[in-house]
């Protein structure tokens, strides 16, 4: 138990580094290994996204003191992603941890590919 908890802060710091510079949050990197050490699907969500409030938190602040942030843009990103995160968080509620482990699996997948084919 000590070693996962030691494992998860320094997963952390590099989840961290990965959302502040790319921009994508982390998840895609803590919901993997939150399956991997044992939880179920929703519990994955959930946590990560609250260590995704946190490491946002810390990332805008840097980012607006670098000048790197649309006040404007972001709110309406933001406003629309509230209701999405409803939607999603109810959905997520329906779907077994064996079903979702393939819809994120495809989820990655297709954005790899996306990524690799406009590079």
């Amino acid at each position: 138990m000590k070693w996962t908890l030691m494992m998860l802060a320094v997963f952390g710091i590099a989840v961290g580094a990965a959302a502040s510079f790319s921009g994508l949050a982390g998840g895609f990197l803590m919901v993997p290994l939150l399956l991997l050490l044992g939880y179920p699907a929703q519990q994955s969500v959930g946590t990560c996204f609250f260590a995704t409030v946190l490491i946002a938190l810390s990332a805008v602040i840097a980012h607006i003191r670098l000048g790197h942030v649309d006040f404007r843009a972001g709110l309406l990103l933001g406003l629309g992603g509230i209701i999405g995160a409803q939607i999603g968080a109810r959905f997520v509620d329906q779907v077994s941890t064996a079903n979702f482990k393939k819809i994120f699996a495809g989820i990655l997948i297709a954005l790899a590919a996306y990524l690799l084919y406009k590079s």
